[in-house]
């Protein structure tokens, strides 16, 4: 988007959500929400993740069934409202309250924060 800036690659963004956690991916929490993995806090507490196991699984759901493609172009960040405004991307959640998904899969994310904060902090 035109009004932020981020310090990252495509390449940088791509490989976190494909190997990081859901502690620094919208899309890993997203997913993880949604394939039912148990989001626990670890560290401090403040950080949410699937657990070491839980994250694994993750990453390798991901391997088997993600697939990711782009499009050169000079100014990409003049497109991303454009397209999400344009095309049914359910996961998105930024800049696209009009999918029929929107609702839930927020409520979804919330529900599983919620439910993390009543367990204990994983090691």
């Amino acid at each position: 988007m035109t009004n932020r800036t981020s310090t990252q690659n495509l390449r940088k963004r791509v490989r976190y959500h494909c190997r990081g956690n859901a502690a620094g991916s919208t899309l890993r929490l997203t997913l993880g929400c949604l394939l039912g993995l148990e989001l626990r806090r670890v560290g401090s507490g403040t950080r949410l993740t699937f657990g070491k196991a839980g994250e694994a699984a993750l990453t390798q759901w991901m391997a088997d069934n993600a697939q990711v493609c782009w499009l050169e172009h000079n100014e990409p960040w003049t497109m991303e409202s454009e397209l999400i405004s344009q095309l049914n991307l359910p996961l998105n959640l930024d800049q696209n309250l009009h999918n029929r998904f929107h609702d839930r899969l927020k409520e979804l994310r919330a529900d599983a924060r919620e439910r993390t904060r009543t367990l204990p902090i994983s090691a």
